[in-house]
């Protein structure tokens, strides 16, 4: 299938359902996920939808508020993350107090965190649990747990951390765009990372590289809010002294 038709298509899809994933556009067009993720790279470069986490969604204003669960995310782009994890992990020193933002990402860095005599907050069940696994001191906030996402959010959270004081932050991040900055489905979510960023010396965003051009629902922080660690560095992102490419 010509260039050409694939975008034909993909657009005529997204007129009808007005929100369309990258598995079916692989599904319908039947081509690899990566020739899908790059026309919508294109077609987003060139004003013609929304690239978003996932997918891609018509140009009126719409974006898709879904968020995969922590298990359908855990196993995709495994090395990236592992990648990504190592090197941030690599940053903690022994007299730190961290900030340990939910996500599969920031839950990676905990394999490489034996040997650090820091300390941890975090508003993720399972990376507490982790940490204390491995003799950590660690702080779980208290507030509404987030089933999808196994986050702490809400008032109490917020409430919570603003008594904190943070060398670094560790945060995860659904979507990457100079304009829109660090953007995430869920607003409890976003509030949550917003309000931690803010008690941190240091700011820390994870992101493989699929997450630069998405725009999720809800911004959290503006795009120069913290160093962002990456696998790759994207395209039209490379002159940047706020990113790191990870080795």
């Amino acid at each position: 299938m010509l260039t050409e038709e694939r975008y034909k298509k993909i657009l005529t899809l997204l007129e009808e359902k007005k929100s369309i994933t990258v598995a079916e556009i692989t599904d319908l067009l039947g081509i690899s996920e990566s020739t899908a993720r790059r026309d919508i790279t294109a077609l987003s470069k060139a004003g013609r939808l929304t690239k978003v986490f996932g997918g891609a969604v018509t140009n009126d204003g719409t974006f898709v508020t879904q968020e995969p669960t922590v298990s359908q995310k855990i196993h995709v782009q495994t090395a990236e993350k592992r990648q990504i994890a190592r090197y941030a992990a690599s940053l903690v020193v022994d007299t730190d107090f961290i900030y340990l933002d939910a996500g599969t990402t920031t839950g990676c860095m905990i394999d490489y965190l034996s040997d650090t005599k820091a300390s941890f907050v975090t508003n993720a069940v399972a990376h507490a649990q982790k940490l204390a696994s491995l003799g950590k001191q660690v702080f779980l906030i208290g507030g509404e747990l987030k089933g999808s996402t196994e986050a702490v959010i809400g008032p109490q959270a917020m409430e919570a951390l603003e008594r904190y004081h943070f060398t670094r932050g560790f945060f995860g991040t659904n979507g990457i765009t100079r304009r829109d900055g660090f953007t995430t489905p869920d607003a409890g979510e976003a509030q949550v990372k917003r309000t931690a960023m803010g008690q941190c010396r240091q700011c820390y965003i994870l992101a493989d590289s699929t997450k630069f051009g998405n725009i999720s629902a809800v911004t959290f922080a503006p795009f120069h809010a913290g160093i962002i660690l990456t696998d790759k560095i994207a395209e039209g992102y490379e002159k940047n002294d706020m990113l790191i490419e990870c080795q």
